[in-house]
């Protein structure tokens, strides 16, 4: 078994389990919803692709032996039970790096309700405590409100531009760095992200 995984990671009605094939129908209907939403800050590929598309099936398995190699943990955001998103903790390295990023989306029928930053704030403690990590990083799009918002109400530190850095909607986009390290953070993001809310622990 992969350290750290499989994990389920809670606070409040956030919840934080492994995503899998039995989520196909409520994910395929909630990222239909949010087509116009999302799509714009989906990332593609630069190369023509031929042929079907990935079913939702096959999109869980990768994941799923990603996970079990130890690069990447696909988290299903769910709220009160229910599935509003996704957050993946990808690009996991030891070494001397001990590093990993983080990418997430969540409905826009509950954006702003603190959903996002709790999710990240329990998948970055879970990177720091459980995998051993040093330090996690979020790139974001500079026209992506709602998410620089997130970084901004967690701490993230700001660590500058990178020019052309992902391939989105058929063009190399430039994304913002925001990283956290142990140090910065050494009594956990979730007791920081509650004590900023003024809500008790636990």
């Amino acid at each position: 078994m992969v350290v750290g995984w499989p994990a389920v990671l809670v606070e409040g009605p956030v919840r934080l389990r492994p995503l899998r094939r039995r989520d196909q129908d409520a994910w395929m209907t909630l990222r239909a919803r949010n087509a116009g939403w999302l799509e714009p800050w989906d990332a593609t590929s630069p190369e023509p692709v031929t042929g079907s598309r990935p079913t939702f099936g096959a999109f869980v398995r990768t994941l799923s032996a990603q996970a079990r190699a130890g690069v990447t943990l696909p988290f299903a955001v769910d709220h009160h039970g229910e599935l509003v998103g996704q957050l993946t903790v990808a690009s996991i390295s030891y070494g001397s790096l001990r590093s990993a990023s983080i990418g997430y989306w969540v409905s826009e029928h509950v954006a702003g309700q603190g959903i996002t930053p709790t999710a990240v704030a329990l998948a970055t403690d879970h990177c720091f405590g459980a995998l051993g990590l040093h330090r996690v990083e979020i790139n974001i799009r500079p026209e992506n409100g709602p998410s620089l918002r997130v970084v901004e109400k967690l701490g993230f530190r700001d660590e500058g531009l990178r020019e052309r850095y992902l391939h989105i909607q058929g063009a190399w986009c430039d994304h913002r760095t925001f990283a956290l390290t142990t140090e910065e953070v050494p009594e956990g993001l979730l007791a920081r992200w509650r004590a900023s809310r003024g809500a008790p622990a636990g």
